[in-house]
């Protein structure tokens, strides 16, 4: 009977609905012996709203004549300890989020309840509040329009005097949980988009304007945690500490992209407030590579930070402050005042900006020498960071911090929206000019940077393949910049840094990986020709913060798998230098120069074996003919007779360890493969019918993937593999020794012909003289 009862009653009713709000009303204080009761009444009540909205509109015209949203604010005025705060927002949230006609959205943003909710006097510490709270915010900021922002703000006269969405909303810009910080972010772009007069100049006003500052004061701290990161890793950089470093990084990106979404709302008071405090309070403090308060950034880390500043927010403001700043140490005086009455440079900062160029006036002239006119290349690292600027960067000895400071000019370089008084300094637009300062300083010192960068491309540094191909990729830009060769001197230096990599590559084909050169070869050409063609706008400056912390030094593997990163090097660095040679020579980068490693039957060097022999895999079976007997012990099998097959193939060879077949005799089934490459074979000193062999058990293909991957534990390698071999007496067993040896011979041999042409040092000028016919 009670069954029957309950079906008859339709939840979804007007009747029903009514019910629910006379219960609800008779709740005079919520505690924790009603709370539950509660918290099923306004679960009732959002659900039925919901439903009415969309379908029975009496179902919302009873929630308007009942006031039931002033019943919310009444429950949320008599808990008494209850929580029950988080349970209402989560179901307002999902009311609001489900409403879709304008009139029930017009009627919740009316007669003040939201702003009740809004600024009731919350619990927040030590609780999940928070998260209900701001996705409540949320949920009311996704309705947002002109007609319905009005409802939620209080208007003095002609101007905003409260906005509680907005106010309480940016409380939690900084909260520890990202999720909170997205959501707020997400608000105020809302907030922002919706293009009110009053409301911008609401939020464009102190105090409330402080907000922005705020972000930049938070974004500097995360800075300096990221300076603190580079310090730490300078000495050991491990895995974790590498993972911190990404991490902070990608914070401080995620940052810089919400500021630049508010500046491409296109209000100019919100543009030049976000502008003006990124440049005040983050960019310009960088930019002296010192601080006044006793906080400092090393001079790598404002580096990158700027050129993060650059790349991301850009725009005429920023562009032209930045320039403006680290060129004027150079700036003759005439362009100095030039450059003060320039309201095209100072249109966002008025005073501050002139403030910081005054600044930088007493800091250009706190020495004897203060027009900028002065060998850069002599000055000291301590005048660099407090008064010479950039070009003394550019000459320090220091790889990381050279690259750095040239990558931060290049990037001013490439920009469209230097100014007229500007652009004739560092740009390549307008270079003959020469009456507004004495010649472009790119230009200028050119011969000076390329050489700088061609010593660094010849050095032997301990991280010398990643400075390398960032240098690389320098000389490339710059020598495109020039629009000229380089000069004899440069010349002569780059071919020797040729000679030496190309005698490093050749010393590869000696190596236990030789075999895996050709495909290594054809990977890093790819890799290597899309690096080099990247633009200074989109290249990631994150290289500044690799170099400055450096690769992660090997931890004890085995000497296969150092072999195989020093192979890969070698391939990089060759690569790299026969790049940069055709660009010098031709102007453009070479498509991948070597034929398909796949080698025919034709150009099979083991012609005396079976073609089941070299295609045989581990369980096959293959003709014993040319297997050499001999004994192995296995650790769970004890000591079989076996016989070894060494076979060269092309470039590819193996050796395959077979069983005599129990009912075929001149058939054997494949216990064991092992890379003819790395082999290594020795005979004991102490036993000389022992043949000792190194088997590569490091997988590079799998090593890639991990690496892509971003998973831990790479440390975790295999150990090199061996096997002894027994022979029935010495010269058996140095028969065994030559014939691997001579399979191995045959294999390197075809690797070594097909990578001769490279290996010609006329090899080039022969693309050379091909490009201009």
């Amino acid at each position: 009977m009670w069954r029957s009862l309950w079906r008859s009653i339709d939840r979804f009713s007007l009747p029903y609905f009514k019910y629910v709000i006379n219960e609800l009303r008779e709740i005079k204080v919520v505690d924790k012996h009603n709370k539950e009761a509660v918290v099923d009444l306004l679960q009732s009540i959002v659900e039925i709203v919901t439903y009415g909205d969309r379908q029975d509109p009496m179902i919302f015209e009873c929630f308007m004549e009942y006031q039931v949203l002033a019943e919310f604010v009444r429950v949320l005025k008599i808990s008494r300890n209850s929580r029950i705060e988080a349970h209402l927002l989560q179901y307002l949230s999902i009311m609001i989020q489900n409403m879709d006609s304008e009139n029930a959205i017009y009627y919740c943003f009316s007669n003040n309840y939201i702003n009740n909710i809004i600024a009731h006097e919350y619990e927040f510490d030590g609780g999940d509040l928070a998260p209900y709270f701001v996705s409540f915010l949320r949920a009311v900021s996704s309705k947002l329009s002109r007609d319905t922002l009005c409802l939620l703000v209080k208007v003095h006269g002609d101007a905003v005097v409260s906005f509680p969405l907005y106010n309480e909303a940016i409380k939690f810009a900084c909260h520890g949980e990202k999720m909170l910080q997205t959501a707020v972010r997400a608000l105020t772009l809302s907030i922002y988009n919706v293009c009110d007069d009053m409301v911008y100049q609401y939020i464009s006003t102190p105090p409330v304007s402080g907000y922005f500052s705020d972000l930049v004061l938070s974004l500097r701290e995360q800075c300096l945690h990221l300076d603190a990161l580079i310090f730490a890793t300078e000495e050991t950089c491990t895995q974790q500490k590498e993972k911190e470093l990404l991490l902070e990084t990608d914070r401080i990106i995620d940052d810089l992209y919400y500021f630049k979404d508010i500046i491409n709302v296109g209000e100019s008071r919100l543009s030049r407030l976000v502008t003006e405090n990124l440049f005040s309070l983050l960019a310009f403090p960088l930019l002296q590579f010192r601080q006044s308060d006793g906080s400092k950034f090393s001079t790598i880390t404002s580096l990158f930070l700027v050129s993060c500043l650059l790349q991301v927010i850009g725009g005429k403001d920023m562009t032209n402050s930045v320039a403006a700043t680290i060129l004027y140490p150079y700036m003759a005086s005439n362009v100095r005042k030039a450059l003060r009455g320039n309201t095209a440079v100072q249109i966002s900062y008025s005073n501050s900006f002139l403030e910081h160029l005054n600044e930088m006036e007493k800091m250009v002239c706190s020495g004897p020498q203060c027009e900028g006119e002065k060998d850069f290349s002599c000055l000291s690292d301590n005048v660099c960071m407090e008064r010479s600027g950039i070009l003394a960067c550019i000459f320090s000895e220091n790889h990381s911090l050279q690259l750095a400071s040239l990558f931060l000019l290049l990037i001013v370089t490439e920009s469209k929206d230097l100014d007229f008084l500007l652009t004739p300094m560092i740009g390549t637009s307008g270079i003959h000019e020469m009456t507004v300062v004495d010649g472009n300083i790119l230009l200028r010192f050119m011969d000076k940077i390329l050489n700088a960068l061609l010593k660094v491309l010849a050095s032997q540094a301990p991280f010398s393949v990643i400075v390398q191909w960032h240098t690389g990729w320098f000389l490339r830009n710059l020598l495109t910049i020039q629009g000229k060769r380089l000069n004899d001197y440069n010349l002569q230096l780059f071919n020797t840094s040729l000679e030496q990599s190309r005698e490093r590559f050749q010393n590869e084909l000696d190596g236990c990986w030789f075999d895996h050169i050709p495909d290594a070869f054809r990977n890093e050409w790819t890799t290597c020709k899309t690096a080099l063609e990247e633009t200074p706008q989109y290249k990631d400056p994150v290289f500044a913060l690799e170099l400055a912390v450096g690769q992660q030094t090997t931890d004890g593997d085995t000497a296969t798998y150092n072999a195989w990163h020093s192979m890969i090097e070698a391939v990089k660095v060759f690569i790299l230098h026969l790049q940069l040679k055709s660009y010098i020579l031709t102007g453009d980068l070479v498509e991948y120069p070597l034929p398909s490693t796949t080698q025919s039957a034709a150009a099979d060097s083991g012609t005396t074996h079976a073609s089941d022999v070299s295609s045989a895999s581990f369980g096959s079976e293959v003709s014993l003919g040319s297997g050499i007997p001999c004994r192995i012990s296995f650790s769970s099998a004890g000591i079989r007779d076996i016989y070894i097959i060494p076979v060269a193939r092309g470039i590819s060879g193996k050796l395959l360890l077979t069983e005599k077949h129990p009912f075929r005799s001149q058939r054997g089934v494949v216990l064991a493969i092992a890379p003819l490459a790395g082999l290594s074979p020795k005979i004991d000193e102490a036993q000389p019918t022992w043949l000792h062999l190194r088997i590569r058990e490091f997988d590079p293909k799998f090593d890639r993937i991990k690496i892509k991957g971003h998973q831990s534990g790479m440390s975790n390698r295999m150990a090199d593999g061996r096997w002894v071999l027994g022979f029935p007496n010495d010269k058996a067993c140095e028969a065994a020794r030559l014939v691997i040896l001579e399979e191995t011979r045959k294999q390197r041999s075809c690797v070594e012909s097909l990578l001769s042409p490279l290996l010609r040092n006329d090899y080039l000028e022969d693309v050379s003289n091909g490009h201009d016919e």
